[in-house]
């Protein structure tokens, strides 16, 4: 069985432009873009630096007394 030529490639994006139209392509583009900038920035924080923010505990809000 062949692979996936350049021909089915072109009609499978034909058929995705057709049903989502070239606007919505590109929103969804610039979402991916954005969410792998993300995650890639995710893997490059220092786990010892993460666990050190979560540590510290979050005080509750100064409440004036009733006057």
């Amino acid at each position: 069985m062949p692979g996936i030529g350049p021909v089915e490639l072109i009609i499978v994006l034909v058929i995705v432009v057709l049903v989502f139209g070239v606007g919505r392509l590109s929103k969804i583009g610039g979402e991916m873009g954005s969410a792998i900038r993300e995650f890639r920035q995710g893997l490059r924080r220092d786990p010892d630096q993460e666990q050190s923010q979560s540590e510290e505990p979050e005080l509750p809000p100064e409440i004036p007394p009733p006057s």
